[in-house]
């Protein structure tokens, strides 16, 4: 199966979990306005958009709405990638704790 379109997941790297329940908003290069929230395994359903155009893609992962009154320092976090529909397909992964976070290209 060859997946297109764009994806991601939110590992809880303090908690050595996935991050289920992160709101993730997303804004494309065409306009488009996707929103999702993670599952249990830390990843969204389907993906954010179903075939990639090229430009500069913001998602926002809302990390201080997952960790709520157990606090920390982060509130929203963007991350800006840039894609090509050439790609076919990327992934987004985000790593999280309460103080920090990391992002990768995943597969």
């Amino acid at each position: 199966m060859t997946r297109t379109g764009l994806t991601t997941h939110v590992l809880d790297t303090a908690n050595g979990r996935p991050a289920a329940g992160v709101a993730i908003s997303l804004r494309g290069p065409d306009g488009v306005v996707a929103g999702a929230v993670t599952n249990a395994d830390g990843r969204t359903d389907e993906p954010l958009v179903a075939a990639l155009a090229d430009g500069i893609y913001e998602l926002t992962f809302d990390i201080g709405g997952y960790y709520g009154d157990a606090g920390g320092y982060l509130g929203l976090v963007p991350v800006h990638v840039n894609l090509t529909a050439s790609m076919g397909h990327a992934h987004v992964a985000l790593l999280v704790t309460p103080w920090s976070y990391t992002t990768y290209r995943g597969s």
